[in-house]
C-alpha cells in the first residue's frame, strides 16, 4: 500500500513512533510497519560512545596549553533527551537535523568549562604534571553537572591523553629542564669528587693517627728504657755511695787502729824511737842523726872538722859491721 513502510531497529537503539502527534509505540530493537505520511520516528542510540575532544586553555600564569582527551558516555534517559533534542529520522534512517551532533558539542563544552575551571587555578608547570588531578576533578564535575543530568546522559569516564604547552614554551621548558639536569649532573660529579676527597682525607688521618700511635709507642718504649737506665744509674750511684761509705768506714777504722797503736808512743822523743826502730846497732844511722843535730845547731858551732876516714867508713857498704 502506498506510504506503508517497515521500520527495524537494533537492540542498542531506542525508537519512538509518533503518529498524529501521539506516541503509538516505543522500545529498543522494535520492528513494525507504519504509515510514513503521518508518522514520525525518533531513534535514540543507547550504546556507549567515545567522544574525542581537543581545545586550548590558559593557565594561571597566562601560558596557553592544548588539552586532548576523550569522553565516554551513554544515554540513560532517552525520553528526556528526545524531548530536548530532535533525533527524528527520515525514511532511510538518517537524522533530519543536526541535534545529534549538538549533543556532542554540548558535552565537549561541558568538559571544556570544567577543565578551564581547574587549569586556570594552576600555573603551567603544575598543569603539565598534574594530569591525574585534573582528570579526577573534571570527572567529579561531570557526575554532578546539571546540564549533563538534564540531557539524560550518563558519563562513563573521561581521560586526558595529553597536555601540551605552546611550542616556544615547550622549548624553553626543555632547555630549563636540560640545564637543571646538567646542574644535577655537575652536583653529582662534585659530590662524588668531594666524597673521594673526604675518603682520602680519612685515609690520611688514619695514616697520621697510625704514625702518631706508633711514635707514641716508640716514645713509651724509649721512656721505659730511659726509666730502666735511670734505675740502673740510681742503683749504681747507690752502690758507689755504699762503697764510698764502706771505704770511709774502713779508712776511719784503720786510722783509729793506727792512732790507738801510736798513742802509747806520743810521749817519747823521735830520736829515741828511731834508735829503737833501728835496733840501736846501725852506726851510720846514729852518725846521720848526729849530723842532723849539728845542722840544726850550726849557728852554735864554731868549727867542724871531718876526716876522710870518717866519710869513707860512712860510704863503704857494710861499714857498720865489726
Amino acid at each position: 500500500m502506498l506510504g506503508i513502510r517497515y521500520a527495524k531497529t537494533s537492540p542498542t537503539t531506542y525508537v519512538l513512533h509518533y503518529q498524529g502527534g501521539r506516541l503509538r509505540r516505543e522500545g529498543a530493537g522494535r520492528s513494525f510497519l507504519y504509515f510514513a505520511p503521518t508518522s514520525t520516528l525518533v531513534q535514540v542510540p543507547l550504546e556507549s560512545a567515545d567522544l574525542p575532544f581537543v581545545f586550548n586553555e590558559v593557565a594561571s600564569d597566562f601560558q596557553e596549553v592544548t588539552i586532548q582527551g576523550q569522553l565516554s558516555y551513554r544515554v540513560k534517559d532517552h525520553k528526556r533527551l528526545a524531548g530536548l533534542l530532535d533525533f527524528s529520522v527520515d525514511a532511510r534512517g538518517g537524522y533530519i537535523s543536526d541535534d545529534p551532533e549538538l549533543l556532542k558539542t554540548r558535552l565537549v563544552q561541558t568538559v571544556q568549562v570544567l577543565t578551564r575551571a581547574v587549569v586556570q587555578k594552576k600555573p603551567l608547570r603544575q598543569v603539565l604534571v598534574g594530569l591525574d588531578e585534573i582528570v579526577a576533578e573534571v570527572r567529579r564535575g561531570l557526575l554532578s553537572d546539571e546540564q549533563v543530568e538534564m540531557l539524560g546522559v550518563e558519563v562513563l569516564g573521561v581521560s586526558l591523553l595529553s597536555i601540551k604547552p605552546a611550542p616556544e614554551m615547550a622549548k624553553a621548558l626543555e632547555a630549563e629542564a636540560r640545564e637543571r639536569l646538567k646542574v644535577e649532573a655537575d652536583n653529582a660529579i662534585y659530590e662524588r669528587r668531594n666524597a673521594a676527597v673526604e675518603k682520602e682525607r680519612m685515609i690520611k688521618e688514619n695514616e697520621l693517627n697510625t704514625e702518631i700511635a706508633v711514635e707514641a709507642k716508640r716514645r713509651a718504649i724509649r721512656e721505659n728504657q730511659m726509666a730502666a737506665d735511670i734505675a740502673v744509674e740510681e742503683a749504681r750511684a747507690a752502690l758507689v755511695e755504699r762503697q764510698a761509705a764502706n771505704d770511709k768506714k774502713l779508712a776511719e777504722s784503720k786510722a783509729y787502729m793506727l792512732e790507738e797503736t801510736l798513742k802509747p808512743l806520743r810521749g817519747f822523743d823521735w830520736r829515741t824511737l828511731m834508735a829503737v826502730g833501728a835496733g840501736g846497732g846501725d852506726p851510720r844511722l846514729m852518725i846521720a842523726t848526729a849530723f842532723r843535730e849539728l845542722a840544726e845547731n850550726a849557728q852554735k858551732i864554731g868549727e867542724l872538722n871531718m876526716t876522710p876516714d870518717l866519710l869513707n867508713s860512712l860510704l863503704k857498704e857494710g861499714g857498720g859491721e865489726r
